[in-house]
């Protein structure tokens, strides 16, 4: 059984009782047991209000969800999953701290920037990539959240979170020209984060993705976004999601491992770090009031 068919077994065998739900509620056309009637329980109690208003003021569009101003009822959703570990942070300066620390030990604090600690589906103060559109969370290439920590020194780091839960790809060629016209210039650039020729091999997801991402983290530091001078990556996949991890999907990509991959075309590989949720977000909880999020956050992702 692979990763994904075993979490939708455990979220729906924990539905009704963890969220008092019935499932059957519509995705892609049709009445999913893995799908939430009520969307907006998908969301733990705690950050409900708060995140729907905060997507609904930023004009952030939710994954698949099926009302305006909604998020999805699917159980696995990795958007969901990345706001039920991470909102709780964004106005709590020693949970964000702790959070970030734990990413860098060059990171002495966590730096308070738009109107909080994280920002969600972030695309930069500018189109950098040059693409069709600029919008937070659909039709452009969005980062799931970013912090940004002081370093001891006294400089800001800009820290990019993409967050994985099932996803799996195929090796699918997406190196078409409406895509390469777009990002291989910025590929050519001096100083680019990429060190490849090879610009094909990049157009596999999710080295497309992370392609992509790079290129803006490396173009919001350049451009000096909240006082940053540079940029880590961290990649939040679970460790049991080997079906992510494990496989390489592009062809002429060098590596035993996803990471591996796409370290070996990285200028600076320790600017990319993979990391499962429970590591992520564990020295969150020796700040005072994250039991409920925690034992929450066990329930439903980690047992």
């Amino acid at each position: 059984m692979s990763y994904r068919e075993d979490e939708r077994k455990k979220a729906v065998a924990f539905r009704e009782a963890l969220f008092r739900d019935p499932g059957a509620g519509i995705f892609r056309e049709k009445e999913r047991d893995f799908v939430l009637q009520d969307p907006t329980l998908n969301l733990w109690a705690g950050i409900r209000d708060d995140v729907i208003q905060y997507f609904a003021e930023n004009n952030i569009a939710w994954w698949m969800g099926e009302e305006k101003n909604e998020p999805t009822g699917h159980l696995l959703s990795s958007q969901v999953s990345c706001i039920n570990h991470l909102y709780f942070a964004r106005q709590r300066k020693d949970v964000a701290t702790a959070i970030l620390q734990n990413i860098s030990g060059e990171i002495g604090e966590a730096v308070e920037f738009d109107d909080g600690y994280v920002q969600f589906e972030a695309v930069g103060d500018r189109n950098y990539l040059g693409e069709r559109s600029h919008t937070r969370g659909a039709n452009s290439t969005s980062i799931d959240a970013i912090m940004v920590g002081k370093k001891n020194d006294r400089s800001n780091i800009l820290v990019l979170i993409e967050w994985k839960y099932t996803e799996e790809y195929s090796a699918e060629n997406k190196y078409i020209p409406a895509r390469y016209r777009v990002y291989n210039e910025l590929l050519k650039e001096n100083g680019c984060p990429i060190d490849t020729t090879d610009y094909e091999s990049l157009y596999y997801e999710p080295f497309y993705q992370l392609m992509r991402q790079t290129l803006i983290g490396w173009k919001m530091v350049q451009a000096g976004e909240y006082e940053c001078d540079e940029y880590i990556h961290v990649h939040v996949i679970p460790e049991d999601n080997v079906e992510l991890r494990d496989r390489v999907t592009s062809p002429r990509l060098k590596g035993d491992t996803m990471s591996e991959a796409w370290k070996s075309v990285l200028r600076e590989p320790g600017r990319y770090k993979v990391i499962p949720p429970e590591e992520f977000i564990e020295p969150a909880f020796i700040c005072s009031d994250t039991n409920s999020i925690k034992t929450y956050l066990e329930k439903r992702y980690w047992e």
